[in-house]
């Protein structure tokens, strides 16, 4: 049995200057409340294989756990505990801390890790998508106790909260469960933040460098700000996206700037629709020589998208790739968990599985071209490069 879900307390409540306290705080709660030790927390899980676990994401904390079905009670405890009474203990708070300092130096050290970091700020300045959730050396060194439980205080709350539970257990036992382990939780000092930050426009080209010496790779990624997963154009750009570089070996990117020129390890491309509107960005790890024709490689697909109709059999293909997809998504609880949790965060509607392949199929030609001319622009974009001092450099 699986149990996952959010609660509206995401970095986008923290302030700039405290860039990690919302991550920081999630990380917190397992690690001692007021009726367990961490190590009581863990004992209790391990005792029974079960797993539980909170991340901060920009809008909200989601949490995840799997027990067997018979050791519901005991996560939904846990999640209970957790959730209503964390301590905050200055020592794990140190020991966190130290971890997470270790990932932000691991981090500079990691030419993909330091490309989307420099193109998040570059296409989202003064934007909580332009932050990084897990913060900075400096802005999580300066986090307090007092930061963490007064976050705590202000922006957990079980309104709005989402809980999906998948298993084999009856859906109105674990109701019942469900009330009983969250129903006594007050928060009235808390506002659970579901704003949606404005979409941002660029109208010149961008670009950023992050150098990371002593690296044989440099990581690209090129991009552009899109949509949102609400908005009724959202499957014809998904499918673009496909077209151009996700589809058999990375769509056209992959055949073009790795397979056909060798220019690079990897080239992709990903749509990051979220409650606000994300990027849609190319990807590629090249030798440091070739930055600069992989980025002209990209420029010529998205060119290429947005002048050319595609063939009617390549967005066949795109779309039986996509339908076929859903099928095997739902072969797992996670992967049930996991929709039936985007349905809701989303608002998509109780019978969007139904509709899933009817929206994909109903895409044409001419809806591809449409969302090209209309996100990629092979003029305006935000470029950021990771990597050794180069040329372009």
């Amino acid at each position: 049995t699986v149990l996952g879900g959010y609660l509206w307390a995401g970095s986008i409540s923290e302030p700039a200057e405290q860039a990690g306290l919302a991550s920081l705080t999630a990380g917190m709660l397992m690690r001692g409340t007021k009726d367990r030790s961490f190590g009581q927390i863990n004992d209790a899980l391990e005792s029974v294989g079960a797993q539980l676990g909170y991340r901060s994401s920009v809008h909200s904390v989601g949490f995840g756990g799997k027990a067997l079905a018979e050791d519901l009670d005991l996560l939904l405890e846990i999640l209970s505990d957790s959730l209503q009474q964390p301590t905050f203990s200055a020592t794990e708070l140190e020991k966190l801390r130290g971890q997470v300092l270790t990932a932000i130096r691991r981090r500079a050290d990691d030419t993909g890790s330091m490309a989307w970091l420099t193109f998040d700020a570059l296409l989202y300045p003064d934007h909580p998508y332009g932050r990084s959730v897990m913060g900075y050396e400096e802005t999580v060194s300066g986090l307090t106790q007092r930061h963490l439980a007064d976050y705590f205080g202000a922006h957990y709350s079980p309104v709005g909260m989402t809980l999906a539970v998948v298993g084999a257990v009856p859906a109105e036992t674990v109701l019942e469960k469900v009330r009983g382990a969250l129903e006594g939780w007050r928060a009235p000092g808390a506002s659970p933040n579901r704003s949606i930050p404005p979409n941002v426009q660029i109208d010149e080209a961008r670009r950023g460098t992050a150098i990371v010496e002593g690296k044989s790779q440099s990581d690209i990624v090129l991009g552009w700000p899109a949509l949102a997963r609400s908005d009724p154009d959202y499957m014809k750009a998904h499918l673009a996206n496909i077209v151009l570089g996700v589809f058999g070996m990375m769509g056209r990117l992959g055949e073009n700037i790795r397979e056909r020129q060798g220019l690079a390890y990897y080239a992709y491309s990903r749509l990051q629709a979220g409650l606000g509107a994300g990027p849609w960005t190319a990807i590629a790890g090249v030798d440091p020589d070739n930055v600069e024709r992989a980025v002209a490689g990209i420029l010529h697909e998205a060119r290429r998208l947005r002048d050319e109709p595609v063939q009617q059999d390549e967005l066949a293909d795109s779309q039986s790739y996509l339908t076929g997809l859903m099928p095997l998504r739902l072969e797992t609880n996670e992967g049930i968990m996991s929709a039936l949790l985007d349905i809701e965060r989303h608002d998509l509607g109780l019978d969007y599985l139904l509709r899933h392949a009817d929206l994909v199929n109903s895409v044409s030609v001419e809806d591809i071209q449409e969302m090209a001319r209309q996100y990629l622009n092979a003029e305006v974009y935000a470029l950021a490069v990771a990597g050794p001092a180069w040329a372009g450099a």
